[in-house]
């Protein structure tokens, strides 16, 4: 990993649900310009921490800095215009309304020309082609693929340096996967750091730089992704049949 300071620092953070905790003792850092993987089983604590760093959820322990600003119970809002933007699990489009609309609702916060926002808004038309054939239909009446680049695409319309992306390709086919893989890695390249929270952990592994692995609320391991590929213990613990 990088030794340049951290864009996102996390420390001994915990959180959860009324007196339930879910996540104990996270230690965790982003850093600008790359891209990690939050890897583990279902119920590990990942979203639960997505919504955390989102601001959706109150920690009870710990610091979370941006740039070394404390953002530790920051309004959601604040966050997002921070820099920071959350495609949550599930996707959460409002299914009544355009494709288009959506993607504006991406930009509430800013304050900037129209101009500005038509710039950004072809952009995320040409980074997702499919969006802009669909950009006058219900959101709601799009494959489960096409939604997931509207959430996506709403997420980059807050201009993000950070976007965390919460199960990837959850209920996707391969290709439409693959598709949205090729997307990220472009965005990446034009100095987006990213955070994807992925149950598929060869997927998560092949696309991050760094990943953290996640069991029961805690990181239980951390590293180079593609050491953690080769690691006997992952591959068993996740991979499965491919770890033979």
């Amino acid at each position: 990993m990088s030794a340049a300071a951290p864009l996102l620092d996390v420390r001994g953070l915990e959180a959860g649900y009324g007196e339930i905790t879910v996540l104990w003792g996270i230690d965790l850092s982003l850093r600008a310009g790359e891209i990690t993987a939050l890897v583990g089983s279902n119920g590990a604590g990942k979203s639960t921490l997505m919504r955390t760093l989102s601001g959706l959820i109150t920690p009870t322990a710990g610091s979370v800095e941006w740039e070394g600003r404390a953002l530790q119970g920051a309004d959601p809002k604040d966050i997002l215009t921070a820099g920071i933007a959350h495609v949550p699990e599930g996707r959460r489009l409002f299914s009544a309304m355009n494709v288009e609309d959506n993607l504006l609702m991406g930009a509430y916060t800013r304050r900037v020309p129209q101009a500005v926002l038509a710039r950004d808004l072809e952009r995320v038309y040409t980074i997702f082609p499919k969006l802009h054939e669909r950009r006058t239909q219900a959101a709601g009446t799009m494959s489960g693929g096409e939604q997931q680049m509207c959430a996506i695409g709403r997420g980059l319309m807050s201009a993000p340096r950070l976007l965390m992306i919460d199960e990837l390709s959850l209920g996707l086919s391969p290709l439409l996967v693959e598709q949205l893989v090729e997307a990220l890695k472009v965005l990446n390249q034009e100095g987006l750091a990213i955070l994807v929270v992925e149950q598929d952990v060869v997927t998560a592994l092949e696309l991050s730089t760094s990943a953290y692995v996640m069991d029961m609320g805690r990181i239980v391991q951390s590293g180079v992704s593609a050491d953690l590929m080769r690691d006997p213990a992952i591959r068993r613990a996740y991979l499965g049949a491919l770890a033979e």
